[in-house]
């Protein structure tokens, strides 16, 4: 497994323990529209890692045969994103608006803190 592949492992895995938390808190607490928005937006983050990692090795391994590469499909998550705003948009009732946006950034957060710490562990 290379480095690129663990490191999409541990940022998946860690995405499933928060997903893990919002659920919890969706079921225990009254603001269920809140942890549904962070839910929704958190799953489509994590759609977005899969994409952007399926697409990574897709243009490694262009580079690797000295073809030329496609992009790496920002248009394809920045409409996923816009989907999940439109999810939220469409059933105000069930979804929290800013908790979507928020849950889209949970996997950012995660990479961005991860990235710290291994700095600071291998420093």
């Amino acid at each position: 497994m290379t480095e690129y592949s663990q490191m999409i492992r541990r940022y998946s895995q860690y995405t499933l323990y928060v997903l893990a938390l919002f659920v919890m808190g969706w079921g225990v607490t009254s603001y269920k529209s809140v942890f549904l928005g962070l839910i929704l937006g958190t799953v489509f983050s994590l759609i977005n890692l899969f994409s952007t990692y399926r697409k990574v090795n897709r243009v490694g391994q262009a580079a690797v045969e000295g073809k030329k590469a496609k992009s790496l499909g920002s248009l394809t998550r920045l409409a996923l994103a816009a989907l999940a705003v439109a999810i939220a948009m469409r059933y105000p009732e069930s979804f929290h608006l800013v908790s979507v946006v928020i849950g889209l950034m949970v996997t950012y957060i995660i990479i961005l803190i991860d990235s710290i710490l291994q700095t600071l562990r291998f420093k």
